[in-house]
Order: structure tokens, then C-alpha cells, then sequence
């Protein structure tokens, strides 16, 4: 299924691309900017069994979209320019803004020194747990615990099933069924318990994943002295906000803050919210992000930005930088605003 998904994906960008109908929409529908997405920025792994490899690039292609951005005479800005060019209204310049969610340690390894070098401004968004070593980052615990065994169990509805992980495409197959049944789960605790089970079945440390994977606190210290980066939130434990109550969301918003503030002396002023799908935040944790006083808020909400944004910014879109897609042509059909004005029904602004 998820093959088939991309392929057709990829259809859609190539034919949008080589039929030049990119370069036609761009006038009416590229907007005035957009927000990229990022997750993981390292060399490939080797390997058929990559299930998370959409939430990560390669140095070298993090290169080449810098290059690409500014020979396209692109201004490349921080979140703070993005919600100034928004609320100023005033005619600009196309701008682009790169964001890093989840605070991965090669965020600093791989990707700080190539920003650095062209001087790109840059946001990354901290889940507070995670640099503490407490994070748990439950789709690499599943990705991890499937990729050690020939089969796996776990407790699904409270009903004991078996998975055959013998071959990769198997081990695929049974990541993409346990994954749905995940996002599926009525609660986020649920959800927890099901991959802490299975970690705890597979001898998979959810905590030393994390301590390996992210950054700690003086990494991201050091990150954050860079005039360069701007530090934002990203919940304390990186739930779905919209499977916790109103008062937990509240708090996973503004408890992450808290502390970024207590271990950096900056309180942060940009937030994104974990997953952020359509199912994962909407018009509630819009409000809350509001309530709470964040300048801006991103979601994973694909879509440009529109001058009417800025009666939205909490509900910002991003255009993910996908792993699976790693093409320039890609990246310019999706920055001239067609594909996502088809996904969008040629909405400018979804926030509902």
C-alpha cells in the first residue's frame, strides 16, 4: 500500500513537473512563501528495511535546496521573519523558512555545519523530554523493534497477534499494519503502552534510543547561541494533541516552553505541534497555541503561504521535505503551490 501510494505521488510530481503546468500555477498559486519541514539530515543507511527513511535527507541534497533556493533568488528567513512579512501585510520578496522538528542529533552533526556555511537562518523545534534523555520516539522503538526479530507479538485491541518479520518487505508490512493501528488509538496513553509493550517484548531501551538519537541540552545550547537559530517548542513528550484532553494539551504545550526557557534563558516564541496532521491538531490546539502566546505555530499541513495567514498564524502550513522524494524537481513543483492547491480543494487557508 505504501509503495503504491508513492508511486502515484511520484507520478503526479513528475507529470506536473515535465508538462511544465508548475510553472503556470506558480503565478496564482505559489503565495508569498512557504515553510519547509525537516526531520533527520545524515548520510543514507544501507538496508531494504527503512519504514521512518521519509523523515530524513541527506546532507548533500540539504545542500543542494539551499543552492537551488537562492539561485531562484529566494529569500531564506527565520520564523520571526516569517510572522513579520505575514502581519506587516506589505508586498515582499518570495521567502522560504526551514524548520527541524524533533531535535535529532545530527540536526547538529550534519545539518548545523551546511547552514552555517551559507548562512541560513534556521528553526528547531524541541520536544523538552527528548534532550533529557526521557523522550520516547515510539515510531523509531517500533522501526527498531521489528528490525531485530524474524517475528514479533503484540496485543492489539486485546487480542495477542503474530507478525512475520522474516524478510524486509514483511518487516514493511508489519510496520505499516501496527503503525495505522497506532494512529488509530482512541488515546495517547494507549498508543504508548502498545509500543512499550512491544519494546519491552523485543529488548528495545526506549530511553537510550532517544539518548542516541537527540540531542542533549548543551548540544542545543550550543545550537541555540547561533544568531542563525532560532529555538522553538514542540510539547514536552511529543503526544498527539489531539488524543489528550483540552487541560493536557495546555500543558504539553506550555510545559515544553517552561523548560526550553529554564535550560536556555529564552523563552520560546514559535511552536509546532507533533505529527501535525489534520487529525493530529486542529481548531482546538490552534486556540490553545494561541491562548499560550506563541508568535506562530506550524503544522504538517501541506500548503504555501497566502496573505491570509495572517489571521491564522497558529495554522501555518509546511511543505514536508520528504526522504522518499529526494529530487529538486520535486521541491519546485511543490514550492509553485499546484499540488497542494489540488490536496487543499484550492483552499488558500485550512485551519478548520
Amino acid at each position: 500500500m505504501a509503495d503504491r501510494r508513492k508511486k502515484i505521488i511520484r507520478a503526479g510530481l513528475e507529470t506536473l513537473y515535465f508538462s511544465g503546468v508548475h510553472h503556470l500555477a506558480r503565478q496564482f498559486l505559489a503565495g508569498s512563501g512557504a515553510i519547509l519541514t525537516f526531520h533527520r539530515v545524515r548520510p543514507a543507511l544501507s538496508g531494504a528495511f527503512q519504514p521512518n527513511r521519509m523523515l530524513e535527507i541527506t546532507p548533500d541534497f540539504l545542500e543542494e535546496i539551499i543552492v537551488a533556493l537562492r539561485a531562484a533568488d529566494v529569500d531564506l528567513v527565520s520564523m520571526d521573519g516569517v510572522h513579520r512579512r505575514l502581519v506587516s501585510g506589505a508586498p515582499a520578496r518570495r521567502f522560504v523558512a526551514l524548520t527541524f522538528d524533533d531535535g535529532y542529533r545530527d540536526t547538529l552533526e550534519c545539518a548545523w555545519p551546511i547552514l552555517k556555511r551559507h548562512r541560513v537562518p534556521f528553526s528547531l523545534y524541541i520536544p523538552s523530554a527528548f534532550p533529557s534523555g526521557r523522550g520516547e520516539l515510539w515510531w523509531v522503538a517500533l522501526e527498531e523493534a521489528i528490525a531485530r526479530h524474524d517475528q514479533i507479538e503484540a496485543k492489539l485491541d486485546g487480542v495477542e497477534h503474530r507478525f512475520d518479520c522474516s524478510t524486509a518487505e514483511a518487516k514493511q508490512r508489519t510496520f505499516e499494519t501496527i503503525y495505522e493501528r497506532l494512529r488509530a488509538s482512541a488515546t495517547e496513553q494507549e498508543l504508548r503502552q502498545i509500543v512499550r509493550d512491544i519494546a519491552s517484548r523485543c529488548g528495545v531501551d526506549t530511553e537510550k534510543l532517544c539518548r542516541d538519537a537527540c540531542m542533549d541540552w548543551d548540544a542545543i545550547g550550543r545550537l541555540a547561541t547561533d544568531p542563525l537559530v532560532t529555538i522553538g517548542a514542540h510539547t514536552v513528550t511529543h503526544p498527539i494533541l489531539a488524543k489528550l484532553t483540552a487541560d493536557e494539551a495546555r500543558a504539553e504545550m506550555i510545559d515544553g516552553a517552561i523548560e526550553i526557557e529554564a535550560k536556555l534563558g529564552r523563552a520560546p516564541v514559535h511552536f509546532s505541534y507533533p505529527v501535525g496532521t489534520q487529525d493530529a491538531a486542529g481548531p482546538r490546539e490552534f486556540a490553545l497555541a494561541a491562548e499560550a502566546g506563541f508568535a506562530t505555530a506550524v503544522t504538517t499541513r501541506p500548503g504555501v503561504l497566502f496573505g491570509e495567514h495572517a489571521r491564522h498564524v497558529t495554522a501555518l502550513p509546511r511543505i514536508s521535505v520528504n526522504g522518499e522524494f529526494q529530487r529538486l524537481r520535486y521541491l519546485d513543483v511543490l514550492l509553485s503551490g499546484a499540488p497542494t492547491a489540488l490536496m487543499n480543494g484550492f483552499r488558500r487557508v485550512d485551519a478548520a
